[in-house]
């Protein structure tokens, strides 16, 4: 089945993961030490976030570190882009009423 990436951010402990590993690569171990869940868990949420790509796997000798993939959460701010647009507007339209309110006190 093929995931996407909203699949992947739907989890709350992928997105624990999603920005644990924002900083640096860490192991499947590193990770689960800040859970409390076994590394099996934590490896089932890398496998899911793996094939969403928003994280990519590379090996160093026999560990397998996980780094963040930036392309992939420039998709999520391109989506979201489209309701910053609405709530700008929407704050400017809410600033626009006080100010016509706090004149009309005065």
């Amino acid at each position: 089945m093929r995931r996407d990436i909203f699949q992947a951010i739907a989890d709350p402990t992928r997105r624990a993961i999603i920005t644990l590993i924002a900083l640096q690569a860490m192991t499947p171990n590193a990770i689960a030490d800040n859970f409390n869940m076994t590394r099996q868990a934590v490896s089932k949420h890398l496998k899911i976030l793996a094939e969403c790509e928003m994280v990519k796997p590379e090996y160093q000798g026999r560990e397998i570190y996980y780094s963040l993939e930036i392309q992939k959460m420039k998709e999520i701010d391109k989506w979201l882009a489209q309701f910053r647009k609405i709530w700008e507007r929407r704050f400017n339209q809410l600033d626009d009423v006080l100010s016509n309110l706090k004149k009309q006190k005065k």
